[in-house]
């Protein structure tokens, strides 16, 4: 379980500095819209998955600490 908190944590985390990353270069290019979405709300979306990570590898370290 511990490894594949640590995976899921790992891919969260990872999409969404891919995601932030994707919308602040096509912003910077001028790119309002991106295959439908505006690019602010593709950066919210990677910002909420960069959370979810930090929140997942924060349960993956308070389950640990308990052991």
């Amino acid at each position: 379980m511990n490894k594949l908190l640590v995976t899921l944590g790992s891919i969260a985390g990872l999409a969404g500095v891919l995601a932030c990353l994707v919308s602040a270069l096509a912003r910077i290019a001028g790119q309002h819209y991106m295959l439908g979405f505006q690019s602010t709300t593709v950066f919210n979306v990677g910002v909420g998955l960069m959370v979810f990570a930090c929140l997942i590898k924060l349960e993956q370290i308070a389950s640990r600490s308990e052991r």
